[in-house]
């Protein structure tokens, strides 16, 4: 491996100006969203500058990130090790995963390069060394020796012996630390190796061992430094190091083993240096830079000849026009085998020139190699064409391919031209060598040649040798920007990968024609150049190791799991790729089982028609005919089928068996058994055929597919009535009709024998037929004509209009039938009723009609609102006339006469171009009944104005286009009728004029705002202003004097003309012009770091800002909200930083003009990939945290007299910001402190003007860019007097004090004994708690770990369904009315809708014409509001309509969220008016519960995925801890709760039993069981059901009732046990519950519990019994019953059992944790998922705020708190049931009232005024709700903080929720239940649409009506029946 310039900024000569890059860690966040208030960038910008490292056919499998540049790599591949050289740093990494291993520190050093290196004993150096890099020249592996050669640009270059396996310790120490036996003389020239600047060029190659010698060799290639050239120091010295001791080629001895007197020397004995040194007077002539060094062939065959390649350049000479860099190629042979001798360097050494041009002369010659890669018979180069100007630093690339097998030949005939048969045009000897042999070549008589010879030269031959003329080849691809290329074959491609300028690598595939086939391209690190040597890894050739300027890389070469399908795979032509037929997927041909036999894996170079296909015979199946199987045509690369276990495969877990009778390929047969007829799919609605998927199933996997179709010629009566007949004898299958029975079958042997059409045009049909339209309410005859009818002559036959319509049809003939006095009403303008023929008696069966045919009936009196509208209908066939009103014209009225006079009442625009053309609008009544009454009577004056036909309103509003006009004038507009009417106002003709535009001109991205100025240019009805004749100029704002708008981007730079257009009818005169300037460009920001609350100042420097009107800058990832820059200058901008969410490096991206700035070099390089490669900045910030600050002391106080001089010395912490003295800003109160001195760590400032003689505080604050910080307060002290006055105070005030103690202490001494006592028992008591807290906690945590790992074990947490989730949330009353049953409910959202069928299809069409209604937003708003104005509209009918609406519309969920944001503002306008902090504290309107609802929605996958677990175990806990001590089975009481009024305040004495229970249930048989001796026998059945079914969900569960317990208390004996029996103790008169006590069951005991056959409900629920006859551990008292009772029993009673209360606390502090966890869940926000509903309400309801004025934080806070935590999460932590499949028993319920409570303090900003008298429930978590509100408010400020998300984002998120719960409900049965509140209160809701303008003219209550027809009578008709 080489190295042609070290350091990541020497990449090139491009990239050696750049700065080196602070580190880049690998990418992981997603693209953050642009902010809105900036111009979005490109979306292409955004796609992979942050994103993902895996693109097209690659990934980044793992990067490892350098902080210094890096400058070369080598791999170990035996030891699957990577070694990384950077600047100063040497690091050993893991090959798999690239983790560090170990690193070592070399640099930076004291040196200075007019010095010998220190390592020379005898040298001296009078020169001054400073501190120096360390860039690493040389990084090779000797696995010979076991070294690691490290070479580096200090001390001239010199080299180290590191050892392999430990990068970190030097296996070889030279020189020599200490003196062995004989002492080693070291010469410069073995020191100075490699080159010693880091722009200078080394490469190294470990050659192996000559024959004789012990140890390998170095071959080095480094570009001369010394005197003369660019890298020389530039002083007077001419001390040179370089040229004496440092040849341009050389190799020397690197045995290590050996004598280390010869260790780096020049290999030979000193007269044969093995050196290539060009001389002095020559070097200019002679600049060389290298690019790599390498072996080939890499491991030649036993006796053949290996050689050293050296690539390198001959530089252009600086100042000649003329030069060129020359790429040359050099080669060097080495000993054959082990015993070959060893040759001097030049006898061997022959160069010829590498030339990669195109066919279009010079300007297509790439001059200049970067990067090369040998292949086995190819060596690819990339080579660039230098630029003339640095700004263009993707300089044009190309690749090019030179064959060894020329490069062979050209050096045979080279030598053979030189000593043979001379040839001075061919070859040269290079008399620049100081080791050369001489001028010229010349014959050598009578010497035969050897193919050594001709290979190798000689000692006796001319050496060495230059060809002149250049191998020459023509590009393979060309693409800006390359640095580095490595090529692989695979499967008849080549596969080349080319490094970027820009940090890009592409993937090329060339075909053996070596065109490119495909592309593909993946960012590894934007901005940063690929180093020009990649690698493949030797163990895996799967992986390319690749380095840009700060990073190493691991890349795959193939992402082939990313293509799903074979198509996919094989077409992508991705040479590594192909399909592995029998595992269905995309693979490597490695990772496919089998893959090196035909047939099991398909390569790209087959094509995707080898890919398997399936064809099924017969494709076509009759669901009524039985099929004895299938055939499977199967084709494409599959192998032979036969003998492996199949199946095919139809989905839904069907298989059927399938076969292949023998072995074939290509074309292979297989039978399979036809899926089971009662496993046929269902027919979709409508359709009479079903599409069937299957599959071929081959071990487990499904691998080829096809379709077939399963038809029924029977349903298409039912899918199409209308047409039974003509549908059936044209469906694509072969169906039959059978006239006698009206049905179409498959099999004409089931017709009768009546006569059966055979064709469509046979059928009996209804003939097409005009017929007029008939007025509402009318009566007349209808004749419909038929065809082909003669079956049917004479039948019953009745004329249907509609499902309600209908009248007795008379035949006339047998071609004609008549529907007798047929009367149709219609409300609407008109209707129409189709008309059918039906035979009377049977409502399925029609008479075809392929054409329908329509009724139209009209009225009159609906929307004819003025005469010329009414008269107007005439056109429509409508007789009506105009008598106050529109009236039907009777049969003796004349016709209709005239209409009043037009009447105008407005016009728009006022104004017009003389040229006309304006669109002038009309708007009025009676403007003509038709078009053709005022086609030619609308004129202004003189000037006629055109109507236009398709903008013409009968009556309302007639659009014409204005005429020209000869000059200017004004005058009203008339519309002529047959009567003229006028206008009021005026219009005017006016001629505009442009005057000059500015400015005049503009970058070519576009984006300059213009303004033009002139007169008149307000006129007209359409403006258009035209750059470059068909560009629009966008964003146009127009008054009467100017226009401005937004120049659109320009092709290149030129002065383009500007057109101002009116009405599309040509230029207003003016001869604008506006000029395309070349782009402004960005060379550098600086600094580039900035604290992470931003505002540090950055300047940006370039070129042509002069023409930036605006600019802003933003952060990628981490950035906060863009920041508005200032143009200072034409080459200088400023910006603050903006703010960061957190410390990182991140890219930064400018928007000048409102374009987002690209960089001209990302413009160029999407000529790589053009979909692929995204454009984006170049730039990036590094964030850091903010600087901290403090007083000198670190004291917060600091005293000031007024007056005296005051000086602050401020220390500062240390940090890499890098801050300049004017950054800071010091101020105490508002007075700016003048800062004098800053050092790194301290600043020292002073305030000369005064602070004021008033006593008081100002506090000392520090600014930097955003960042404040107040490190301390300045007290201002008062005058001497004061002090005085003071002192004499306090005096008096102690003696007072002491007196006052003195009695005081007198008269507490008895007091405090009292005190002494009382707290010993209270110490005594918090003990005990203290005691029973931890036990209880220990004990707790010990149990919830096993559950915590039961869950990870078994099922996990048994969340319902979605389903389920939602129902249960949205109608929590419905679940309550079924009981606390824990059986999952079936509710009726859910199931199928339950009508009869004959009523389907009328309640169908209403739902879907309601459900239209519904997806219409004015409709949904007026009905709301409508509905919540009615007062018997109860709040529990709001709830359930919102749910219900929910339901409806849960598939749109974007339009349900628009709703409630409309529905909301007004709510929000209503309580704004009154309190808004009122506002969403209840549920008692439809918009509030429909907010409830989309929270539940939007918040499930977070109560899932984050809270669900917390709170699960929450609960569990509570149980375990409850089920710890005794529980009054009848009162509920427990001796551990957390709610006062659900706590026993008894000591009962309860010990635990374990019991050996036995159970054939829930998958266990036997367990011990945890009980209590006071349990009841239904407490310890719970507890052991409990113990067994932990791991099915609770509805699963058996109940206590349903089960019996056995104790077996001897062999012999046994009971069942009951919690009621003959053994049961009375105690008062009451029957006490039996125990385990009362049983005398002991520990360990052996009980058996089983399922009984009858249930034993006697008693009922033990909770439920009456306390007057049953109690179980303490009797119920009242204290007004006993009043006989002492005073002293009563007090005790009154008393004692308050001292309980203490386990609340215990129970508390044992829960704690559980708890914290929960709260901390809900109220914390998952980088990877961020809550996006939350951020988008919460930023709607600031909006709405904003809009109102509303600038109270409290009702902000009150709003979200009402909005999330207490309308969702309150009700989820009430209601466990609605998210878990558990059961919430009534003590539960008692504990989580007291943690909602906790939650909703936590949540309120109210203080909480607490006392003695404070309910427990309150007081419990009194302490904690402090640190609960700081954590509420810190979730709303992370909410407020995170990026806002657009309409469109929030969409989409809304879209995927309903996609991932579609068809979750049925949607008819929501509809349908809505609708039942549309029947109740219709009236209203009618005339609220009425009232509503909107409604009105989209004709809303219409519509509202045709649903009501449709529904009418049905609904509860049907729903009765069902």
């Amino acid at each position: 491996m080489a190295r042609r310039a070290a350091g990541g900024a020497a990449l090139s000569a491009r990239a050696a100006a750049a700065s080196p890059l602070p580190p880049r860690p690998p990418f992981r966040a997603p693209p953050r969203p642009v902010p809105r208030r900036c111009p979005p960038p490109p979306p292409l910008l955004l796609l992979l500058l942050l994103g993902a490292a895996r693109v097209g056919a690659l990934e980044i499998q793992r990067r490892f990130p350098s902080p210094t540049p890096t400058n070369n790599f080598a791999l170990d591949g035996a030891a699957g090790t990577v070694y990384l050289a950077a600047v100063n740093r040497l690091y050993q990494l893991s090959g798999a995963n690239l983790s560090l291993e170990a690193e070592a520190a070399v640099g930076p050093v004291a040196d200075s390069p007019l010095c010998h290196a220190p390592q020379l004993p005898q040298a001296s150096c009078e020169h001054p060394r400073r501190l120096t890099d360390n860039y690493n020249k040389i990084l090779q592996l000797d696995p010979g020796q076991g070294l690691v050669v490290v070479c580096g640009s200090i001390y001239q270059g010199f080299c180290q012996l590191r050892r392999r396996g430990n990068i970190s310790a030097v296996a070889v120490h030279f020189p020599p630390a200490a003196p062995p036996a004989e002492p080693v003389t070291v010469f410069p020239s073995m020191l100075n190796v490699a080159a010693n600047h880091p722009n200078a060029s080394t490469v190294g190659l470990v050659l192996p061992p000559a024959a004789g010698a012990g140890g390998s060799r170095l071959l080095v290639g480094a570009t001369y430094t010394g005197y003369g050239s660019a890298y020389f120091p530039r002083n007077r010295s001419l001390e040179d190091h370089r040229f004496e001791n440092t040849p341009e080629i050389a190799i020397r001895s690197l045995d290590a083993r050996g004598d280390l007197a010869k260790l780096f020397t020049f290999d030979l004995n000193p007269s044969d240096d093995n050196i290539l040194k060009i001389k002095q007077g020559a070097k200019e002539q002679h600049k060389l830079g290298f690019v790599r060094a390498f072996l080939h062939p890499p491991d030649p065959p036993q006796g053949a000849q290996s050689y050293a390649y050296l690539a390198l350049n001959s530089e252009a000479r600086a100042g000649d026009k003329e030069s060129q860099a020359r790429s040359l190629l050099a080669r060097i042979c080495l000993p054959r085998g082990a015993g070959g001798d060893a040759k001097k360097l030049t006898e061997s050494y022959i160069q010829l020139g590498l030339q990669c041009a195109g066919g279009a002369g010079r300007g297509d010659l790439y001059s200049r190699l970067v990067s090369v890669f040998p292949a086995r018979e190819l060596l690819f180069a990339v080579f660039e064409r230098p630029q003339g100007t640095p700004a263009a630093r993707a300089a044009p690339a190309a690749l090019c391919a030179f064959r060894f097998a020329d490069v062979q030949a050209a050096i045979r005939a080279a030598r053979t031209a030189c000593f043979v048969d001379p040839a001075p045009d061919v070859v040269a000897v290079l008399d620049s060598v100081v080791q050369g042999t001489g001028p010229a070549c010349e014959r050598k008589r009578n010497i035969q040649l050897q193919p050594e010879q001709l290979d190798c030269g000689a000692a006796h031959l001319q050496h060495p040798l230059s060809i002149l003329q250049p191998l020459k080849a023509s590009p393979v691809f060309r693409a800006p920007g390359l640095t580095s290329v490595a090529v692989a074959s695979a499967h008849n491609y080549t596969v080349v990968f080319l490094g970027t300028v820009n940090g890009r690598l592409l993937k090329v595939n060339l075909n053996e024609s070596m065109q490119v086939v495909s592309r593909r391209v993946v960012t590894v690190a934007y901005g940063e150049p690929v180093h020009p040597v990649m690698q493949f890894d030797p163990a895996d050739p799967g992986y390319l190791y690749l380095m840009t300027s700060h990073q190493m890389a691991r890349v795959k070469v193939a992402a082939c799991e990313m293509h799903s399908s074979c198509g996919a795979c094989v077409g992508a032509a991705d040479a590594y790729c192909g399909w592995c037929a029998l595992e269905t997927r995309c693979t490597l041909q490695q990772d496919c089982t089998n893959a090196s036999q035909p047939h099991f894996w398909t390569s790209a170079s087959e094509g995707p028609g080898r890919c398997p296909a399936m064809t099924v015979l017969p494709a076509e199946i009759d669901v009524r005919q039985e099929y004895p199987g299938m055939i499977l045509q199967i084709s494409g690369s599959l192998p032979s089928l036969s003998g492996m276990e199949m199946a095919c495969d139809y989905g839904n877990d069907i298989r059927t068996v399938a076969r292949v009778p023998g072995p074939a390929y290509g074309h292979q047969i297989a039978y399979c058994n036809l899926l089971p007829r009662d496993r046929f799919p269902p027919f979709p609605p409508h359709q009479d055929h079903v599409t069937v998927a299957m599959a071929v199933r081959v071990n487990g996997r499904d691998i080829v597919s096809a379709n077939f179709t399963i038809y029924d010629c029977s349903r298409i009566a039912q899918v199409y009535p209308q047409a039974a007949c003509t549908r059936c004898l044209s469906a694509q299958w072969p169906c039959f009709w059978c006239t006698q029975q009206h049905t179409c079958v498959s099999n004409q042997s089931r017709c009768e024998a009546s006569p059966n059409p055979t064709n469509p045009q046979d059928c009996p049909q209804i003939l097409p037929f005009s017929l007029a339209p008939v007025p509402t309410g009318g009566s007349q005859d209808i004749l419909v004509p038929l065809a082909n009818a003669a079956f049917f002559h004479g039948a019953a036959l009745e004329c249907s209009f509609g499902p309600e319509e209908s009248v007795e049809a008379a035949w006339l003939n047998g071609s004609l039938v008549r529907c007798n006095q047929v009367v149709l009403h219609t409300t609407q303008k008109t209707q129409g009723f189709p008309l059918s023929l039906r035979l009377k008696g049977r409502r399925a069966q029609f008479l075809d009609s392929p054409d329908p045919i329509t009724v139209v009936v009209y009225n009159c009196a609906m929307g004819s609102p003025d005469c010329s509208q009414c008269l107007g209908r005439e056109d429509l066939g409508h007789l009506c006339v105009w008598s106050d009103g529109c009236r039907l014209r009777g049969p003796l009225q004349p016709q209709p006469g005239s209409c009043p006079a037009p009447e105008i009442r407005a016009i728009e625009p006022l104004s017009g171009p003389l040229a006309g053309g304006t669109l002038l609008t009309i708007r009025g009544k009676n403007l003509g009944r038709r078009l053709s009454d005022v086609a030619h009577g609308v004129r202004i004056g003189s000037v006629a104005c055109e109507p236009l036909a398709d903008r013409y309103t009968v009556s309302e509003e007639v659009v014409c286009a204005t005429g020209p006009a000869p000059g200017a004038f004004s005058d009203v507009v008339t519309v002529n009728a047959s009567k003229e009417g006028k206008s009021r106002e005026r219009f005017s003709y006016v001629l505009p004029l442009v005057h000059f535009l500015e400015p005049a001109m503009g970058p070519k991205a576009g984006g300059t705002r213009i303004t033009i100025h002139g007169s008149d240019l307000h006129v007209g009805s359409e403006l258009q202003v035209l750059v470059n004749d068909t560009d629009p100029c966008t964003e146009l704002v127009r008054t009467e004097l100017s226009i401005t708008c937004t120049v659109p981007g320009g092709v290149q730079a030129a002065q383009v003309p500007v057109c101002v257009r009116l009405e599309r009818r040509g230029c207003v005169r003016g001869n604008l012009t506006f000029r395309y300037m070349p782009n402004p460009i960005i060379t550098a920001i600086s600094p580039r770091r900035s604290p992470v609350s931003g505002g540090r100042t950055i300047t940006v420097a370039g070129e042509r800002f002069h023409m930036v009107q605006n600019v802003s800058m933003a952060v990628h990832h981490i950035g906060r909200e863009p920041t508005l820059c200032k143009v200072l200058n034409a080459t200088l901008i400023t910006c603050p930083s903006p703010g960061a969410l957190s410390n990182a490096s991140a890219p930064v991206d400018f928007f000048i003009n409102g374009r987002a700035y690209a960089d001209e070099m990302a413009v160029a390089e999407e000529l790589l990939e053009p979909e692929e490669v995204p454009r984006g900045s170049r730039f990036r910030l590094d964030y850091l945290p903010n600087p901290q600050f403090s007083t000198a002391k670190r004291e917060k106080w600091i005293k000031h007299h007024p007056g005296e001089p005051l000086t602050l010395v401020i220390h500062k912490e240390q940090d890499s910001l890098g801050l300049e003295s004017h950054e800071y800003r010091v101020k105490i109160g508002q007075v700016a402190c003048d800062i004098q001195i800053i050092s790194e760590r301290v600043i020292h400032c002073s305030v000369n003007e005064s602070l004021g003689t008033a006593e008081g505080q100002l506090p000392i604050t520090i600014q930097v860019g955003n960042f404040n910080q107040t490190i301390a307060t300045l007290q201002l002290g008062g005058s001497e007097t004061a002090i005085i006055v003071s002192i004499v105070i306090c005096s008096v005030l102690l003696l007072l004090s002491v007196v006052a103690l003195f009695v005081f202490c007198t008269k507490s001494r008895r007091a405090e004994r009292y005190w002494q006592k009382t707290l010993l028992q209270m110490e005594e008591m918090e003990s005990q708690i203290r005691e029973e807290i931890r036990k209880g906690f220990a004990e707790l945590q010990t149990d919830m770990t096993d559950l915590t790992k039961e869950l990870n074990r078994s099922q996990g947490i048994p969340f319902l369904e979605y389903k389920h989730f939602v129902t249960r949330t949205f109608f929590p009353k419905t679940l309550s009315s079924q009981g606390s049953s824990p059986a999952q409910e079936t509710h009726p959202l859910l199931g199928e809708w339950n009508i009869p069928e004959h009523c389907r299809p009328h309640m169908e069409e209403g739902i879907g014409l309601f459900s239209s209604l519904l997806n219409n937003k004015h409709f949904l708003i007026v009905f709301v509001h409508a509905l919540e104005q009615q007062k018997d509209f109860a709040v529990r009918d709001r709830c359930s309509l919102a749910s219900l609406l929910t339901i409806a519309l849960h598939g749109k969920l974007e339009y349900y969220t628009s709703i409630m944001k409309e529905l909301l503002v007004d709510l929000i306008d209503a309580s704004a008016a009154k309190n808004p902090k009122l506002m969403l504290r209840r549920t008692e309107s439809v918009v509030e519960k429909m907010l409830t609802n989309w929270m539940s929605i939007c918040m499930y996958s977070c109560l899932r995925e984050t809270v669900g677990e917390p709170f699960f175990l929450l609960l569990c806990a509570i149980k375990q801890q409850i089920n710890k001590g005794s529980i009054d089975a009848i009162t509920g009481k427990a001796r551990y709760t957390l709610n006062e009024e659900w706590l026993l305040r008894e000591n009962i004495e309860a010990k635990p039993r374990n019991l050996n229970v036995s159970f054939q249930g829930c998958g266990m048989d036997s367990l011990s069981v945890r009980a209590m001796d006071t349990d009841t026998l239904t407490q310890v059945k719970e507890k052991i059901l409990e113990a067994f079914c932990k791991n099915v969900p609770y509805s699963q569960w058996p109940r206590a009732e349903d089960v019996d317990l056995e104790w077996f208390a001897s062999s012999t004996q046994s009971y069942i046990l009951r919690d009621l029996d003959d053994t049961s103790v009375v105690e008062d008169g009451r029957k006490k519950l039996n125990t385990l006590a009362h049983y005398k069951i002991p520990e360990g005991a052996s009980l058996a519990m089983s399922l009984t056959d009858k249930k034993d409900n006697t008693l009922g629920r033990v909770k439920d019994l009456d306390t007057e006859k049953y109690f179980h551990l303490v009797l119920p008292t009242d204290e007004l019953a006993e009043p006989k009772k002492s005073h002293r029993q009563s007090h005790r009673k009154k008393v004692l059992p308050e001292i309980y209360l203490t386990r609340l606390l215990s129970t508390k502090g044992t829960l704690q944790k559980f708890l914290d966890d929960l709260f901390k869940a809900i109220l914390s926000i998952r980088e990877d998922k961020p809550p996006l509903a939350v951020k988008y309400f919460f930023d709607f309801l600031e909006e709405q705020a904003e809009k109102r004025g509303i600038s109270d934080p409290d009702t902000l806070h009150i709003w979200k708190t009402n909005s999330l935590p207490l309308r969702f999460w309150v009700n989820i932590l009430k209601n466990p049931q609605f998210v878990f499949d558990i059961e919430k028993t009534d003590h539960i319920d008692a504990c989580l009232s007291v943690i909602a409570q906790a939650f909703i303090d936590a949540c309120s900003i109210s203080d909480l005024q607490l006392g003695k008298d404070s309910p427990t429930n309150k007081l419990l978590y009194a302490k904690e709700i402090p640190e609960y509100r700081k954590i509420v408010q810190r979730y709303y400020k992370q909410i407020q903080d995170m990026t806002p998300l657009s309409e469109q984002e929030m969409n989409a998120h809304l879209a995927e929720e309903s996609r991932k719960y579609q068809n979750e409900f049925n949607t008819n049965v929501a509809m349908a239940e809505i609708y039942k509140y549309a029947k109740r209160y219709r009236p209203q809701i009618m005339t609220a649409l009425e009232a509503n303008p909107t409604a009105r003219r989209t004709q809303l209550q219409h519509k509202f009506q045709q649903v009501v027809a449709l529904m009418e009578n049905n609904i509860y008709e049907c729903y009765s029946e069902a």
